[in-house]
């Protein structure tokens, strides 16, 4: 350990100086001692050889116990149904599993509208999601299946890559289809009968590549241990995220309203464009679909208002949706909408399952970035919202886990015909509030959605897209509200505020994913923009005790005489350095390197008076010069106390702007004492040479009080402090 750290040295050295001091000092700066502190001496640092070494016994030595523990941790439904507690949970949780089961099922079939697949596929999706994360997931309460916003970005892919595969849009007729026989025989070598695939096979494997993509970025997030990238993501962000993202599925669900057959705008700025095709294909709305979709909100609106306003006093929310899907599909089977009003309808949903089927690799460099987007959304919500009902319940979930989770959620169906899947707030919610104890709620909605799918799905070959594009529209009543809530939030924070804006607006008008990364950077340069706006305060002493704050801030506070005390509330590193320095010299009073330019400027002229004065001399005038230099009062302070309470860390650039502006401020007398400054700062400022070696006393104080006593006991001995 430097000596000059010893409690023995910065002791000797403050005694050194008490003893310096006049006879007419007050008596209490001679009782006042420095809280002294000896820091605890470090281990040796480890070499890297000792640190692959334990790592490699960590994490690649075997045992039976360390086995069985990595088992459980992968697997928890292994850790929590033995000791799952049967009549105290059973009720809760099979009654919870079959309101989100039977809930599940048109939302499902409504759902693989938007993301531009079959209804079958959404029924697949949710069913596979329920059973994986109920046997994976660390989360008690969370629903796993589909999310509108997953559905939107997966169904922009699948339009974006039909199109360039020469599919017509679904909305098209039925003639002749352009592919190359190359895209046949690729496509054929993924497929179990060795066919070329229609528009809707091919929509299923870009949507099933895109899954299986996705859920490799997750996996692979787990497996490096990177969690912990969920803390990046604000929840003003994610909010304006969602908010945005529904502002466009409410858009691409409108031409279904209105029955229109007209092709989803790929690009950028889709939300204009869609509204563009929509008006000007107003003429051609279809009145059965308007009439059917006009009377489906009619109802299912104020329904839904009824359940939430009174869902502490149901035991369990009503499924009007699932009433309104089966008088839709009565009435369009025994009314024939298909056929005679040409309203646009499910189709044939048959039973059971399809054989499993790879992805196609060859479309995975198309949609890899589309993929991570999908990726670092799916598990964003799926951690906020676990850690949300974690924190609500008083347990813990593991975001690590989490991530292996969601990521074969969407690996493992991906071979069954299964698209993106993530948390759903909406469904989570109903699921908590049913009495649901464990992910065996999970189970018991599989079990729901496996009876639609063996039985009950063909009934559904009637059911009209508008009624799931109402379906749609009204569960975007929450994340429409949002909007509502804006000025709340502008009064709140209005950085948050903003942040919200931004990046809704972005995902909304401009584009998806783009709006995400936008609002992650928004967020991260708003962290920065916090650090450029920090001041150095200069700070007062409390009356009655030893405590120091912002004079502008509080009153009854003091300054100390001739010592000049400051804080600097934010890090000290690159990006902020210089700022830090022309705060710090505004706030003090005192520029030292304008002073220093000052005092050079009237040295020079007073060495050119005084030149003048000698030439006179010399050539006999004997001419008296009087000179009258600028009078400027030299600076008032002569040391200044900075409190390092609130710099969290420095980095190499403020180390060197410390070092500078005790330079700065040397070279017109001022002398600089630091107080309060953390173990981190402190050994930066030591690996940085702040300290020269040759002195003793580092300059370095615990508290402001003993900073502001040592530097006036250096006043009273060089005879400069008035008493």
């Amino acid at each position: 350990m430097d000596p000059s750290w010893t409690t023995e040295g910065f002791h000797k050295q403050f005694q050194t100086n008490l003893t310096m001091q006049d006879d007419d000092c007050s008596p209490e700066s001679h009782l006042h001692q420095p809280l002294i502190l000896e820091r605890v001496e470090k281990e040796p640092p480890k070499t890297w050889k000792n640190i692959l070494s334990q790592r490699f016994k960590k994490h690649c030595t075997c045992s039976s116990q360390k086995v069985k523990s990595k088992i459980l941790g992968f697997v928890p439904i292994l850790t929590w149904l033995p000791r799952y507690q049967l009549k105290n949970w059973i009720l809760g949780d099979v009654m919870s599993g079959l309101i989100v089961g039977i809930l599940l099922a048109p939302q499902s079939i409504a759902y693989s509208l938007l993301a531009s697949q079959d209804p079958i596929y959404g029924l697949y999706t949710s069913f596979f999601a329920s059973i994986i994360y109920a046997i994976l997931g660390t989360s008690r309460h969370i629903s796993v299946g589909i999310f509108g916003v997953l559905c939107l970005l997966v169904g922009q892919v699948v339009d974006r890559e039909l199109a360039l595969a020469g599919y017509p849009p679904e909305s098209s007729s039925s003639g002749s289809i352009n592919i190359s026989s190359e895209l046949v025989s690729g496509l054929s070598t993924n497929t179990s009968t060795g066919e070329g695939c229609d528009r809707s096979c091919y929509a299923i494997t870009v949507g099933t590549t895109v899954t299986f993509t996705a859920g490799v970025y997750q996996v692979l997030m787990g497996i490096f241990q990177v969690g912990f990238v969920s803390v990046y993501l604000s929840d003003s962000m994610l909010s304006g995220f969602a908010t945005g993202a529904s502002l466009t599925i409410f858009t691409s669900q409108f031409k279904y309203m209105l029955g229109l057959k007209i092709p989803r705008a790929q690009g950028w700025f889709t939300l204009f464009k869609t509204w563009v095709a929509i008006f000007s294909n107003l003429g051609q709305t279809n009145l059965c679909d308007l009439i059917t979709s006009l009377v489906c909100l009619a109802v299912l609106i104020p329904t839904k208002e009824i359940n939430d306003r009174f869902k502490s006093k149901l035991k369990a929310p009503i499924p009007f949706e699932l009433f309104v899907v089966i008088i839709a599909t009565v009435a369009s089977h025994f009314g024939h909408f298909n056929t005679e009003y040409g309203s646009g309808v499910s189709g044939n949903i048959p039973t059971g399952f399809m054989p499993p089927q790879l992805p196609s690799w060859s479309l995975i460099p198309n949609v890899a970035v589309d993929a991570f987007s999908i990726a670092i959304v799916g598990f964003a919500i799926t951690v906020s919202l676990s850690e949300m009902f974690a924190k609500k319940h008083g347990y813990t979930v593991d975001a690590n886990q989490e991530m292996y989770a969601i990521g074969f959620c969407n690996i493992l169906p991906s071979f069954f015909h299964c698209f993106t899947t993530s948390a759903a707030l909406t469904k989570t919610l109903v699921k908590e509030s049913t009495g649901c104890q464990t992910q065996i709620s999970g189970l018991v909605s599989g079990l729901v959605l496996l009876l639609v799918l063996l039985v009950i799905a063909p009934l559904f070959y009637s059911l009209q897209k508008c009624v799931l594009a109402v379906i749609i529209v009204v569960n975007l009543r929450g994340a429409m509200r949002k909007f509502l809530d804006v000025p709340r939030m502008w009064r709140a924070n209005r950085i948050d505020a903003s942040i919200w804006l931004i990046t809704m607006a972005t995902s909304a008008l401009v584009n998806t994913e783009l709006g995400l990364l936008v609002g992650v950077l928004v967020s991260a340069f708003c962290v920065l923009g916090r650090t450029q706006q920090a001041r150095a305060n200069e700070l007062g002493r409390a009356s009655d005790r030893e405590h120091y704050e912002d004079l502008k801030e509080y009153l009854n506070l003091h300054k100390q005489d001739g010592v000049p005390v400051f804080r600097y509330n934010s890090p000290i590193y690159y990006a902020n350095q210089s700022l830090f320095k022309k705060s710090l010299y505004k706030s003090a009073g005192l520029d030292p390197v304008r002073e220093i330019a000052r005092r050079l400027k009237e040295s020079k002229k007073k060495l050119a008076a005084e030149a003048k004065v000698l030439q006179n001399n010399e050539n006999g005038k004997g001419v008296t010069v009087n000179l009258m230099l600028e009078d400027k009062a030299e600076p008032k302070i002569s040391s200044l106390v900075l409190d390092c309470s609130s710099v969290l860390f420095v980095d190499t650039a403020g180390v060197s702007a410390l070092k500078e502006v005790r330079k700065d401020y040397a070279e017109v007398g001022v002398t600089i004492v630091l107080a309060r400054c953390s173990t981190s700062v402190l050994d930066a400022l030591e690996k940085g040479g702040f300290f020269p070696e040759n002195q003793p006393n580092k300059m370095v104080f615990f508290t402001i009080d003993d900073a502001v006593h040592f530097v006036q006991n250096l006043l009273v001995s060089n005879g400069s402090y008035e008493i």
